[in-house]
C-alpha cells in the first residue's frame, strides 16, 4: 500500500510540541482521519490535557484514546524483565527500551479496533525508539502502513517545529522555562538526553536531577525495607501486598529519598552511534539488588550461571526492539521456568545512594547451614575433596606428562 493511499491512521500521541505538530503534519500530508493514544504509563504528568488538545486540533471525540497502563506495563513488562535481572551495557536498566513494545501493541490494536490501515510515531530517525515502535507494530500487524514523520519532513529543529505550530494555530503551553534536555519518564525510570550531555566529559547540573535527592542531601540514618518474592516477582513491602504498580512506585519514593539509581552512561546504540544519556531508576535498582539476594539461596548454582549468561542476549533483545521475537519469548519462558520456587523475603538497607543486602530467608532456600559451615558437622567428608579435586585436574595431569616428554 503506498502510503499517500492511508485513510485512518493511529498516532501515538502526548499532547506535546512534536506530537501535536505530527497530528497537523498528517492531516495535511495525507489528508487522512487521525485517531490519537496516549497511554498513561506512570510518566508523572497528566494525560488528560491530550483530549482537549487533539479535540482543538479538529480530533472526532470517538477518535480519542486515553488509557492508564501502569498495571499492565509493570505486571506483563517491568517483572517478566527483573526476573532476567536483565541490564544492558552493565549498567542501564532498560526503562525506555521496555516501555515501547507496550504502547505499539495497544496502538496496533487501536488501528484494529477502529479499521486504521496506518500508525505513526513521534520517534526520530537517529534513534532506537524507531525500532522499538515499528518491530511492535509490525509484531503485532505486518500489514499496517507506517508513518514516520521525523524521516520524511524538513521540520528538523525546535525552532521549525515552534514555526510550524505558530503558522498552523497550534497553541503549544508553556511552563516557565524549557529544560534543555530530552526526556522521557514513566514508571520505571526517567532519561536525560542532549543539552551538556552530548559533551561525555560534562558533569550533568545538580538541578537535572527530578527524581531522587544526591547522596549528600539524602538522610543521615539508613531505612531498613522488607520486600516479599512469590515466583519470581515482588508482592509485599514491609509486609504489605501491593499491586505491581503501587509496588514499583513505593520503591521509587523510598530510593528516591535516599538517592538511589541514578547512573551517568555513553551506551551504543542499534542504529550505529553512541549515545551518553543520564537516568534514574531508583525503584528498578532496589528490585534488581533484592532479587539478586532472594535468587541467591532459592537457585541452583548451574541454574543461576546459565541464566547470567542468557542474560545479556536477553537484554540486547529488549534494547534493540525485539520484545515480540520468537528468540526472547524462548528466553523468557526458560528465565520464568527458573523462577517457580524463588519466593521469600529479603531485607535491606538503604543509606545515601547505596542498597546493602542485610537478609534474605525462604522455604524453598537451597542453603544448608549443616554442609556450608565452619564449625564441626557429620554431613560433609572433607577427605572426599581430594578425589575431586584430582579428577577435575586429571587434563592438566596429562597434559603435564606429555610436555616433559
Amino acid at each position: 500500500m503506498s502510503k499517500k493511499s492511508v485513510k485512518k491512521v493511529v498516532l501515538a500521541y502526548s499532547g506535546g510540541l512534536d506530537t501535536s505538530v505530527i497530528l497537523k503534519w498528517l492531516q495535511d500530508e495525507y489528508s487522512c482521519e487521525v485517531v490519537t493514544f496516549t497511554a498513561d504509563i506512570g510518566q508523572g504528568e497528566e494525560v488528560e490535557p491530550a483530549r482537549a488538545k487533539a479535540l482543538s486540533l479538529g480530533i472526532k471525540p470517538e477518535n480519542i484514546f486515553i488509557e492508564n497502563l501502569e498495571e499492565e506495563f509493570v505486571r506483563d513488562y517491568v517483572f517478566p524483565m527483573f526476573r532476567a535481572n536483565a541490564i544492558y551495557e552493565g549498567e542501564y536498566l532498560l526503562g525506555t527500551s521496555i516501555a515501547r513494545p507496550l504502547i505499539a501493541k495497544r496502538q496496533a490494536e487501536i488501528a484494529a479496533e477502529v479499521g486504521a490501515d496506518g500508525v505513526s510515531h513521534g520517534a526520530t530517525g537517529k534513534g532506537n525508539d524507531q525500532v522499538r515502535f515499528e518491530m511492535g507494530y509490525l509484531g503485532i500487524n505486518s500489514h499496517l502502513t507506517i508513518i514516520a514523520p521525523w524521516r520524511e519532513w524538513d521540520l528538523n529543529s525546535r525552532e521549525k517545529l515552534l514555526k510550524f505550530a505558530e503558522e498552523h494555530g497550534i497553541e503549544i503551553e508553556r511552563k516557565g522555562k524549557k529544560s534543555p534536555y530530552s526526556m522521557d519518564a514513566n514508571l520505571l525510570h526517567i532519561s536525560y538526553e542532549g543539552g551538556i550531555l552530548e559533551d561525555p566529559w560534562a558533569e550533568p547540573e545538580d538541578d537535572m536531577w527530578r527524581w531522587t535527592k544526591s547522596p549528600e542531601e539524602a538522610p543521615d540514618e539508613a531505612e531498613y525495607i522488607e520486600i516479599e518474592y512469590l515466583n519470581g516477582d515482588p508482592v509485599a513491602l514491609n509486609g504489605d501486598k501491593l499491586s505491581p504498580a503501587t509496588m514499583l512506585r513505593r520503591l521509587n519514593e523510598l530510593g528516591g529519598k535516599h538517592g538511589i539509581g541514578r547512573i551517568d552512561i555513553v551506551e551504543n546504540r542499534f542504529v550505529g552511534m553512541k549515545s551518553r544519556g543520564a537516568y534514574e531508576t531508583p525503584g528498578g535498582t532496589i528490585m534488581l539488588k533484592a532479587h539478586r539476594a532472594i535468587e541467591s539461596i532459592c537457585l541452583d548454582r548451574e541454574e543461576a550461571h546459565l541464566k547470567d549468561e542468557m542474560m545479556p542476549k536477553y537484554a540486547k533483545l529488549i534494547y534493540n526492539g525485539f520484545w515480540f521475537s520468537p528468540e526472547r519469548k524462548m528466553l523468557q519462558s526458560a528465565i520464568d521456568q527458573t523462577q517457580r520456587n524463588v519466593e521469600g523475603k529479603v531485607r535491606l538497607k538503604l543509606y545515601k545512594g547505596n542498597i546493602f543486602v542485610v537478609g534474605r530467608e525462604s522455604e524453598k532456600s537451597l542453603f544448608n547451614a549443616n554442609y556450608s559451615t565452619f564449625e564441626e558437622d557429620e554431613v560433609y567428608n572433607q577427605k572426599d575433596a581430594e578425589g575431586f579435586i584430582k579428577l577435575n585436574a586429571l587434563r592438566f595431569i596429562i597434559e603435564g606428562e606429555a610436555r616433559k616428554k
